[in-house]
């Protein structure tokens, strides 16, 4: 286990639903999104649900193309020696730094927003960038650790045709995530979390290597996610 459902209706690469106004019912209203599973702040709790994406991206989203279907779900399933195996590893282990530093910054705003681009690109570091400064300007604060439960990883294609449209390699993970140790507070300490809320859910997420010619193994960013309508895994 790393620490760090059917489709919503958005599309791959495109930022999960913000959540809007720091209120009890909107840590409810986005349980399925860590901060936006933008994966930035999940229903409960600001998961990973990115805000609005607004503003230019360097990167054009990654386009989805032909790609091998993962036969079963796995959580990280070791390599055995193909591009697509190492594609999938590094992706999965770029997943698990994504959680860990949103996290981070949620819990710490000393901690640079600069750092966001270690993990994320494209629309979801836009997305993820807009969030966590409104939440700091706002004066929220994330206590406890994000844990991912498990990863399905669904396509892997290594087509690196042609990056200035998005058409780089990239691996579509599903990742269910648990945040039951996740509180958030407001800025006068009260807690946001409905007492209801969901703990666990599932994020679909779109992590691209836009440096794959010079760096196919450490280039490896999330570019994009949503959440996904579907029976939390109970791992």
């Amino acid at each position: 286990m790393v620490e760090g459902g059917d489709l919503g209706g958005t599309a791959i690469g495109a930022p999960l639903t913000p959540l809007s106004g720091p209120s009890p019912g909107r840590w409810m209203d986005s349980a399925m999104t860590k901060f936006s599973g933008t994966f930035s702040v999940a229903t409960a709790v600001f998961l990973l649900a990115a805000a609005t994406a607004c503003g230019s991206d360097s990167d054009p989203d990654p386009t989805p193309t032909a790609a091998a279907n993962a036969s079963s779900p796995s959580t990280a399933a070791p390599a055995t020696g193909t591009p697509e195996d190492a594609a999938t590893s590094a992706a999965e282990g770029a997943v698990g730094d994504y959680y860990a530093l949103t996290d981070l910054l949620l819990q710490d705003d000393t901690v640079s927003l600069d750092r966001l681009d270690e993990v994320a690109i494209s629309t979801q570091l836009s997305a993820q960038e807009n969030f966590l400064t409104g939440e700091r300007a706002a004066g929220t604060q994330q206590r406890g650790d994000t844990v991912i439960v498990e990863t399905k990883v669904q396509s892997v294609s290594l087509d690196n045709s042609d990056p200035k449209t998005g058409r780089v390699p990239s691996v579509t993970i599903d990742v269910c995530w648990d945040v039951s140790e996740v509180d958030v507070l407001d800025a006068s300490g009260t807690s946001m979390v409905a007492s209801d809320r969901p703990d666990r859910g599932w994020t679909r997420l779109t992590v691209a290597n836009y440096a794959w010619d010079t760096d196919p193994e450490a280039g490896w960013r999330v570019a994009g996610g949503q959440d996904l309508e579907k029976t939390p895994c109970t791992g």
